[in-house]
Protein backbone atom coordinates (compact mmCIF):
# COMPACT_ATOMS: atom_id res chain seq x y z
CA UNK A 1 0.00 0.00 0.00
CA UNK A 2 1.37 3.29 -1.02
CA UNK A 3 0.40 6.91 -0.53
CA UNK A 4 -0.67 7.13 -4.06
CA UNK A 5 -3.53 4.66 -3.32
CA UNK A 6 -4.16 7.01 -0.19
CA UNK A 7 -4.42 9.62 -2.36
CA UNK A 8 -6.98 8.11 -4.89
CA UNK A 9 -9.53 6.88 -2.64
CA UNK A 10 -9.15 10.36 -0.56
CA UNK A 11 -9.57 12.03 -3.49
CA UNK A 12 -6.42 14.38 -2.82
CA UNK A 13 -2.95 15.03 -4.30
CA UNK A 14 0.00 12.75 -3.25
CA UNK A 15 1.30 15.72 -1.86
CA UNK A 16 -1.23 16.72 0.73
CA UNK A 17 -1.45 13.02 2.05
CA UNK A 18 2.52 13.71 2.77
CA UNK A 19 1.35 16.78 4.47
CA UNK A 20 -1.68 15.12 6.38
CA UNK A 21 0.51 12.03 7.42
CA UNK A 22 3.73 13.80 8.84
CA UNK A 23 1.32 16.43 10.67
CA UNK A 24 2.59 19.19 8.17
CA UNK A 25 0.60 22.30 7.52
CA UNK A 26 -0.44 22.81 4.37
CA UNK A 27 -3.98 21.16 4.55
CA UNK A 28 -6.97 21.68 6.30
CA UNK A 29 -8.30 19.99 8.90
CA UNK A 30 -11.18 18.13 7.42
CA UNK A 31 -8.41 17.02 4.48
CA UNK A 32 -6.42 15.46 7.18
CA UNK A 33 -8.81 14.46 8.68
CA UNK A 34 -9.95 12.35 5.82
CA UNK A 35 -6.40 11.20 4.94
CA UNK A 36 -6.12 9.62 8.21
CA UNK A 37 -9.13 7.70 8.13
CA UNK A 38 -8.62 6.34 4.82
CA UNK A 39 -5.16 5.58 5.75
CA UNK A 40 -6.38 3.59 8.86
CA UNK A 41 -8.56 1.84 6.81
CA UNK A 42 -5.71 0.55 4.50
CA UNK A 43 -4.20 -0.22 7.87
CA UNK A 44 -1.24 1.73 6.54
CA UNK A 45 2.08 2.10 8.14
CA UNK A 46 4.79 4.98 7.27
CA UNK A 47 7.54 2.26 6.94
CA UNK A 48 6.32 -0.57 5.04
CA UNK A 49 5.90 0.71 1.04
CA UNK A 50 9.56 2.18 1.08
CA UNK A 51 10.72 -1.04 2.91
CA UNK A 52 8.92 -3.21 0.75
CA UNK A 53 9.52 -1.66 -2.75
CA UNK A 54 13.59 -1.77 -1.58
CA UNK A 55 13.15 -5.47 -0.34
CA UNK A 56 15.90 -4.12 2.61
CA UNK A 57 16.33 -5.62 5.60
CA UNK A 58 15.64 -3.51 9.01
CA UNK A 59 19.03 -5.45 10.68
CA UNK A 60 17.27 -4.99 13.76
CA UNK A 61 15.57 -7.68 15.91
CA UNK A 62 12.89 -7.31 18.00
CA UNK A 63 12.20 -8.47 21.97
CA UNK A 64 9.11 -7.44 23.79
CA UNK A 65 9.01 -8.15 27.17
CA UNK A 66 6.22 -8.36 29.57
CA UNK A 67 6.89 -7.93 33.62
CA UNK A 68 5.56 -5.55 35.62
CA UNK A 69 7.38 -2.74 35.88
CA UNK A 70 8.87 -3.32 39.66
CA UNK A 71 10.20 -6.51 38.70
CA UNK A 72 11.73 -5.45 35.20
CA UNK A 73 13.37 -2.41 37.39
CA UNK A 74 14.89 -4.34 39.95
CA UNK A 75 15.74 -7.99 38.36
CA UNK A 76 19.69 -8.82 37.11
CA UNK A 77 18.49 -11.17 33.83
CA UNK A 78 17.38 -8.77 32.27
CA UNK A 79 20.57 -6.50 32.01
CA UNK A 80 22.85 -9.49 31.66
CA UNK A 81 20.65 -11.23 29.35
CA UNK A 82 20.59 -8.29 27.00
CA UNK A 83 24.53 -7.70 27.45
CA UNK A 84 24.67 -10.95 25.68
CA UNK A 85 21.96 -10.06 23.47
CA UNK A 86 24.05 -7.53 21.88
CA UNK A 87 27.22 -8.52 22.12
CA UNK A 88 26.45 -10.92 19.58
CA UNK A 89 24.62 -8.09 17.73
CA UNK A 90 26.31 -5.74 17.81
CA UNK A 91 29.89 -6.43 15.92
CA UNK A 92 27.23 -8.08 13.25
CA UNK A 93 25.74 -4.67 12.34
CA UNK A 94 22.58 -5.21 13.91
CA UNK A 95 20.51 -3.50 16.67
CA UNK A 96 17.83 -4.44 19.04
CA UNK A 97 14.37 -2.88 19.69
CA UNK A 98 13.10 -3.73 23.31
CA UNK A 99 9.39 -2.83 23.94
CA UNK A 100 8.23 -3.45 27.69
CA UNK A 101 4.48 -4.21 27.84
CA UNK A 102 2.07 -4.54 31.16
CA UNK A 103 0.24 -7.43 29.44
CA UNK A 104 0.45 -10.59 26.98
CA UNK A 105 -2.57 -8.97 24.76
CA UNK A 106 0.38 -5.81 24.08
CA UNK A 107 3.00 -7.70 23.22
CA UNK A 108 0.90 -9.20 20.30
CA UNK A 109 -0.14 -6.20 18.96
CA UNK A 110 3.82 -5.16 19.78
CA UNK A 111 4.61 -7.94 16.81
CA UNK A 112 2.12 -7.17 14.51
CA UNK A 113 2.89 -3.73 14.43
CA UNK A 114 6.56 -4.83 13.99
CA UNK A 115 5.59 -7.28 11.35
CA UNK A 116 3.40 -4.73 9.07
CA UNK A 117 6.05 -1.93 9.24
CA UNK A 118 8.87 -4.40 8.78
CA UNK A 119 10.87 -2.89 12.05
CA UNK A 120 12.48 -6.08 12.51
CA UNK A 121 14.19 -8.87 10.73
CA UNK A 122 13.36 -11.52 13.80
CA UNK A 123 12.18 -11.70 17.28
CA UNK A 124 13.05 -13.41 20.76
CA UNK A 125 10.13 -14.66 22.12
CA UNK A 126 10.38 -14.95 26.29
CA UNK A 127 8.66 -16.50 28.88
CA UNK A 128 6.61 -18.82 26.41
CA UNK A 129 3.34 -20.21 28.07
CA UNK A 130 1.66 -22.99 27.49
CA UNK A 131 -0.22 -23.33 23.90
CA UNK A 132 1.61 -20.04 23.16
CA UNK A 133 -0.52 -17.71 21.23
CA UNK A 134 2.74 -16.04 19.32
CA UNK A 135 3.94 -19.46 17.99
CA UNK A 136 1.26 -19.31 15.75
CA UNK A 137 0.84 -15.43 15.64
CA UNK A 138 4.99 -15.47 14.15
CA UNK A 139 4.66 -18.13 11.41
CA UNK A 140 0.94 -16.36 10.51
CA UNK A 141 3.76 -13.22 10.13
CA UNK A 142 5.94 -14.82 8.07
CA UNK A 143 8.60 -13.42 11.49
CA UNK A 144 11.45 -15.41 12.18
CA UNK A 145 11.99 -15.89 15.98
CA UNK A 146 14.10 -17.74 18.40
CA UNK A 147 11.82 -18.71 21.80
CA UNK A 148 13.96 -18.76 24.93
CA UNK A 149 12.51 -21.99 26.85
CA UNK A 150 12.20 -25.65 26.57
CA UNK A 151 11.40 -27.36 23.16
CA UNK A 152 8.33 -28.78 24.70
CA UNK A 153 7.13 -25.23 24.78
CA UNK A 154 8.54 -23.64 21.37
CA UNK A 155 6.10 -25.28 19.10
CA UNK A 156 8.44 -26.16 16.52
CA UNK A 157 10.80 -23.02 16.53
CA UNK A 158 13.86 -22.57 17.06
CA UNK A 159 14.72 -22.51 20.74
CA UNK A 160 17.14 -21.63 23.35
CA UNK A 161 17.12 -24.01 26.82
CA UNK A 162 18.62 -24.71 29.67
CA UNK A 163 17.79 -27.99 32.19
CA UNK A 164 15.84 -26.62 34.97
CA UNK A 165 14.19 -29.71 36.01
CA UNK A 166 17.54 -30.85 37.11
CA UNK A 167 18.90 -27.43 38.25
CA UNK A 168 14.82 -27.67 40.84
CA UNK A 169 16.30 -31.52 41.14
CA UNK A 170 19.56 -30.41 42.66
CA UNK A 171 18.03 -27.45 44.98
CA UNK A 172 15.84 -29.88 46.57
CA UNK A 173 18.53 -32.29 47.21
CA UNK A 174 20.68 -30.14 49.03
CA UNK A 175 17.76 -28.69 50.89
CA UNK A 176 17.09 -32.14 52.05
CA UNK A 177 20.68 -32.66 52.65
CA UNK A 178 20.56 -30.03 55.15
CA UNK A 179 17.64 -31.56 57.34
CA UNK A 180 14.27 -29.97 55.28
CA UNK A 181 11.21 -31.87 55.09
CA UNK A 182 8.71 -29.16 53.63
CA UNK A 183 9.83 -27.42 50.80
CA UNK A 184 8.03 -24.65 49.07
CA UNK A 185 8.78 -22.39 46.48
CA UNK A 186 7.63 -18.88 45.47
CA UNK A 187 7.07 -19.07 41.32
CA UNK A 188 6.09 -16.92 39.15
CA UNK A 189 2.56 -16.77 36.89
CA UNK A 190 1.29 -20.28 36.50
CA UNK A 191 0.88 -19.60 33.04
CA UNK A 192 4.24 -19.91 32.14
CA UNK A 193 5.70 -22.72 30.63
CA UNK A 194 9.08 -22.90 32.70
CA UNK A 195 7.30 -22.05 35.66
CA UNK A 196 5.23 -25.57 34.90
CA UNK A 197 8.51 -27.63 34.65
CA UNK A 198 10.13 -26.00 37.73
CA UNK A 199 6.69 -27.25 39.54
CA UNK A 200 6.87 -30.98 38.73
CA UNK A 201 10.56 -31.02 39.25
CA UNK A 202 10.02 -29.66 42.74
CA UNK A 203 7.31 -32.52 43.45
CA UNK A 204 8.80 -35.39 41.85
CA UNK A 205 12.34 -34.21 43.64
CA UNK A 206 10.56 -34.12 47.29
CA UNK A 207 8.78 -36.91 46.77
CA UNK A 208 11.75 -39.02 45.63
CA UNK A 209 13.51 -37.74 48.73
CA UNK A 210 10.62 -38.56 51.27
CA UNK A 211 9.94 -34.50 51.58
CA UNK A 212 6.78 -32.87 50.99
CA UNK A 213 6.29 -29.76 48.14
CA UNK A 214 3.76 -27.15 48.14
CA UNK A 215 4.02 -23.96 45.32
CA UNK A 216 2.55 -20.57 45.54
CA UNK A 217 2.41 -18.59 42.59
CA UNK A 218 3.05 -15.04 42.28
CA UNK A 219 3.31 -12.03 39.34
CA UNK A 220 6.82 -12.08 40.07
CA UNK A 221 6.98 -8.92 42.42
CA UNK A 222 8.72 -8.09 45.62
CA UNK A 223 5.78 -7.34 47.45
CA UNK A 224 3.64 -10.64 46.02
CA UNK A 225 6.73 -12.42 47.17
CA UNK A 226 6.92 -11.57 50.65
CA UNK A 227 3.51 -12.50 51.04
CA UNK A 228 3.83 -15.60 49.61
CA UNK A 229 6.29 -16.15 52.03
CA UNK A 230 4.89 -15.56 54.96
CA UNK A 231 2.22 -17.35 53.91
CA UNK A 232 4.14 -20.77 53.51
CA UNK A 233 5.95 -19.99 56.73
CA UNK A 234 2.62 -19.53 58.63
CA UNK A 235 0.19 -21.78 57.35
CA UNK A 236 -0.50 -25.17 57.30
CA UNK A 237 2.32 -26.45 55.32
CA UNK A 238 5.14 -24.97 58.02
CA UNK A 239 7.54 -25.07 55.48
CA UNK A 240 10.97 -25.54 56.62
CA UNK A 241 12.77 -24.61 53.06
CA UNK A 242 12.48 -22.22 50.51
CA UNK A 243 12.88 -21.85 46.76
CA UNK A 244 12.01 -18.91 45.10
CA UNK A 245 11.97 -18.19 40.90
CA UNK A 246 14.14 -14.79 41.11
CA UNK A 247 16.79 -13.24 42.79
CA UNK A 248 14.74 -10.33 43.32
CA UNK A 249 12.15 -12.54 45.09
CA UNK A 250 14.35 -14.17 47.24
CA UNK A 251 15.65 -10.90 48.54
CA UNK A 252 11.85 -10.04 49.46
CA UNK A 253 10.87 -13.17 51.03
CA UNK A 254 14.22 -13.00 52.99
CA UNK A 255 13.52 -10.09 54.29
CA UNK A 256 9.72 -11.07 55.37
CA UNK A 257 11.61 -14.12 57.37
CA UNK A 258 13.90 -12.13 59.69
CA UNK A 259 11.34 -9.55 59.65
CA UNK A 260 8.84 -12.10 61.28
CA UNK A 261 11.40 -13.05 63.90
CA UNK A 262 12.54 -16.13 61.74
CA UNK A 263 16.28 -17.09 61.40
CA UNK A 264 17.95 -18.33 58.41
CA UNK A 265 18.82 -21.05 58.10
CA UNK A 266 18.07 -22.29 61.59
CA UNK A 267 14.37 -22.09 60.72
CA UNK A 268 13.94 -21.67 57.23
CA UNK A 269 16.07 -22.20 54.10
CA UNK A 270 16.83 -19.97 51.05
CA UNK A 271 17.30 -20.69 47.82
CA UNK A 272 17.11 -18.33 45.37
CA UNK A 273 16.72 -18.30 41.43
CA UNK A 274 19.44 -16.45 38.67
CA UNK A 275 22.20 -16.21 41.01
CA UNK A 276 22.89 -12.26 40.80
CA UNK A 277 25.48 -9.82 42.77
CA UNK A 278 21.93 -9.36 45.57
CA UNK A 279 22.46 -12.75 46.37
CA UNK A 280 25.54 -11.58 47.98
CA UNK A 281 24.76 -8.38 49.73
CA UNK A 282 22.19 -9.78 51.38
CA UNK A 283 23.08 -11.05 55.22
CA UNK A 284 23.15 -13.82 55.35
CA UNK A 285 24.44 -14.35 51.59
CA UNK A 286 21.74 -16.05 49.26
CA UNK A 287 22.60 -19.92 48.39
CA UNK A 288 21.22 -19.59 44.66
CA UNK A 289 21.21 -21.35 41.27
CA UNK A 290 23.08 -19.62 38.94
CA UNK A 291 23.98 -19.96 35.21
CA UNK A 292 25.77 -17.62 32.67
CA UNK A 293 23.46 -15.25 31.15
CA UNK A 294 25.79 -13.23 29.10
CA UNK A 295 26.42 -17.25 26.90
CA UNK A 296 22.47 -17.46 27.27
CA UNK A 297 21.74 -14.17 25.44
CA UNK A 298 24.60 -14.18 22.81
CA UNK A 299 23.43 -17.65 21.89
CA UNK A 300 20.09 -16.36 21.16
CA UNK A 301 21.46 -13.88 19.37
CA UNK A 302 23.28 -16.15 17.24
CA UNK A 303 20.47 -18.39 16.24
CA UNK A 304 18.07 -15.73 15.80
CA UNK A 305 20.37 -13.89 13.44
CA UNK A 306 21.44 -16.86 11.88
CA UNK A 307 17.22 -18.08 11.10
CA UNK A 308 16.87 -14.56 9.32
CA UNK A 309 19.91 -15.29 6.75
CA UNK A 310 18.12 -18.40 5.99
CA UNK A 311 21.00 -20.53 7.24
CA UNK A 312 19.96 -23.76 8.34
CA UNK A 313 19.27 -23.85 12.60
CA UNK A 314 19.02 -26.44 15.68
CA UNK A 315 17.76 -25.85 18.72
CA UNK A 316 20.92 -24.83 21.15
CA UNK A 317 20.85 -26.45 25.26
CA UNK A 318 23.29 -23.77 27.16
CA UNK A 319 25.09 -25.11 30.07
CA UNK A 320 23.05 -26.49 32.66
CA UNK A 321 22.31 -23.82 35.79
CA UNK A 322 24.87 -25.19 39.06
CA UNK A 323 23.87 -24.71 42.77
CA UNK A 324 26.42 -22.00 44.59
CA UNK A 325 26.21 -22.49 48.19
CA UNK A 326 25.93 -19.77 50.66
CA UNK A 327 24.88 -19.00 54.34
CA UNK A 328 20.98 -19.18 54.13
CA UNK A 329 21.08 -22.82 53.40
CA UNK A 330 24.10 -23.55 55.91
CA UNK A 331 26.62 -22.95 53.60
CA UNK A 332 28.89 -21.81 56.37
CA UNK A 333 28.93 -24.38 58.97
CA UNK A 334 26.01 -23.09 61.05
CA UNK A 335 25.37 -26.15 62.79
CA UNK A 336 22.01 -27.16 61.06
CA UNK A 337 21.44 -30.43 61.09
CA UNK A 338 22.53 -32.16 57.95
CA UNK A 339 20.81 -35.76 56.47
CA UNK A 340 21.50 -37.83 52.93
CA UNK A 341 20.51 -36.12 50.21
CA UNK A 342 18.98 -38.05 47.22
CA UNK A 343 20.53 -39.30 44.55
CA UNK A 344 20.09 -39.30 40.81
CA UNK A 345 20.01 -35.82 39.82
CA UNK A 346 23.84 -35.96 38.92
CA UNK A 347 24.29 -32.28 39.98
CA UNK A 348 26.48 -31.68 42.58
CA UNK A 349 27.18 -28.12 45.05
CA UNK A 350 29.64 -25.84 44.36
CA UNK A 351 30.78 -23.41 47.13
CA UNK A 352 29.88 -19.50 46.35
CA UNK A 353 31.42 -16.75 45.82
Amino acid sequence: MTIKEIARRAGVSKGAVSYALNGRPGVSEATRARVLQVAAELDWAPNSAARSLSGARSRTVGLVVTRPAEALGAETFFARFVAGVESVLGPRGHGLLLQVVPAAETEEATLRAWARERRVDGVVLLDPRREDPRVGLVAALGLPAVVVGDPTLAGGLPCVWKDDAAAVAAAADHLVARGRTRIGRVAGPEELGHTGIRDAALVAAAARCGATAVVRHTDFGAAAAAAATLELVRGAERVDGLLFDTDLMAVAGLSALLGAGLRVPEDVAVVAWDDSVLCTVTHPQLTAVGHDLLAYGAAVADLLVRQTASEPVVDVEVEAPDLRVRASTGGTGCGVPRRSGCAGTGAADRPGS
